[in-house]
């Protein structure tokens, strides 16, 4: 990589963290409006996950450490009620929150994995939860379905999204292979109290 070609990577990267950091946005996403807002060519090569992910890390250890770990701990919390309410379904837990970088802004994703796709959501209307159905893409590009919940968090005083994405059960197995950075993408409810604890890396 030329020395050009790398400057804009990490002109890309900067501008990327910055939009993951106070707008909560996914990688993906925060790299295509980088490159819109820096008035680059749409086919400008991005940069990878570990350039960003290390872009994310190192903004926030410049701009917002104190504030970013006290809202990371509140979404986690919350995040941990929501995995006990529907342990019948073997939540786990992804994203940045799981990843240790989340901020007030960013949305907390649970991956459901059961035998019938159709329970959690027959589960949330018996408990008068109300969610908006939809679908995302899931690790391996393929839709899956996600019901999106809009829970209040008292701790950071703002409503938060919460996406549960169904998945078969027998999907759990690939769910937890590394991702492409060597980490564990996801974890369950205890994986995710022992990361708190100081017990094990994201």
């Amino acid at each position: 990589m030329d020395a050009s070609r790398e400057d804009i990577t990490h002109q890309i990267a900067a501008v990327a963290a910055r939009l993951v950091v106070d707008e909560g946005l996914e990688y993906a996403a925060a790299k295509r409006r980088a490159v819109k807002q820096l008035g680059l060519p749409s086919r400008t090569a991005l940069p990878d996950n570990a350039v960003l992910d290390a872009a994310v890390r190192e903004d926030i250890a410049v701009f917002c450490p104190d504030t970013q770990a006290t809202e990371l701990q509140a979404l986690r919390e919350l995040a941990l009620v929501w995995m006990d309410r529907l342990q019948a379904f073997r939540p786990h837990i992804g994203g940045s929150v799981w990843h240790g970088i989340a901020t007030r802004h960013s949305d907390i994703y649970l991956q459901l994995f059961c035998d019938d796709p159709k329970a959690p959501e027959w589960a949330l209307l018996d408990h008068r939860v109300e969610y908006h159905p939809g679908s995302v893409n899931g690790w391996r590009g393929e839709p899956v379905e996600a019901l999106t919940l809009r829970v209040r968090c008292e701790a950071l005083g703002q409503w938060v999204l919460v996406h549960l994405m169904v998945h078969e059960h027998d999907d759990l197995r690939g769910a937890l292979k590394p991702d492409t950075l060597g980490r564990k993408p996801r974890g369950d409810a205890a994986a995710l109290r022992r990361l708190m604890a100081g017990e094990v890396p994201a």
